[in-house]
């Protein structure tokens, strides 16, 4: 059969014409997809971008509350310390006035031992005398165990937080700006002074 045989020459172009669309097809199906791929990553990088930014919130938010306990539980303790010393300097200072009342007592009782001093030798007194000693050694007791101590002694310095200066007077035999005689003794309670001392002070040139 010739090659130039008008029936063979029909059969051939359909086989090339399906072999071009179906490459055709397989072009535009690839084409469709690259966008397609595109849009896929590009929706993923949002979701993590999203995802990060709310784990930073989080984290952010968890900072904050834990800096809010720490705040909180020193406070807590502030204010534990500010009651223990409240409640401490109440129990130390109670007494303030009863011990202030009683001061007075105690200033009787030493100005009665002062007057009888000098007649203890006297028949009938020296009984009288001991029974003042003992009454004002037995107050004098009580109100050390609740912490109420005398200040001012001859020879020490003034102190002005301690002492009230009565009067001035040179002497020979202290130095100067001591205490040459106690007039009233002073009195502190748990450190904290009730009452000054009153004193004369020596004032030398």
């Amino acid at each position: 059969m010739s090659p130039k045989d008008p029936e063979q020459q029909p059969t051939e172009a359909p086989a090339e014409s399906l072999q071009e669309q179906q490459a055709e097809a397989v072009a535009a199906e690839q084409n469709a997809l690259e966008p397609q791929a595109a849009d896929t990553g590009s929706a993923d990088q949002q979701r993590v971008a999203e995802l990060e930014l709310a784990l930073s919130q989080a984290e952010q938010r968890a900072t904050d509350a834990a800096d809010q306990a720490v705040r909180a539980v020193a406070e807590m303790e502030n204010v534990r310390r500010r009651a223990a010393a409240e409640v401490d300097k109440a129990h130390k200072f109670a007494l303030e006035k009863f011990a202030n009342e009683l001061l007075t007592t105690v200033d009787n009782l030493e100005r009665a031992l002062t007057m009888t001093a000098t007649a203890e030798q006297q028949e009938g007194l020296a009984s009288f005398v001991e029974g003042i000693e003992l009454t004002h050694k037995g107050l004098l007791s009580t109100l050390q165990r609740f912490g109420v101590e005398a200040v001012g002694a001859v020879g020490e310095n003034f102190n002005p937080e301690l002492h009230q200066a009565m009067a001035m007077q040179p002497s020979d035999e202290q130095p100067n700006n001591s205490v040459l005689a106690v007039l009233q003794k002073g009195y502190t309670l748990q450190g904290r002074l009730l009452r000054p001392a009153m004193v004369m002070v020596v004032k030398n040139s």
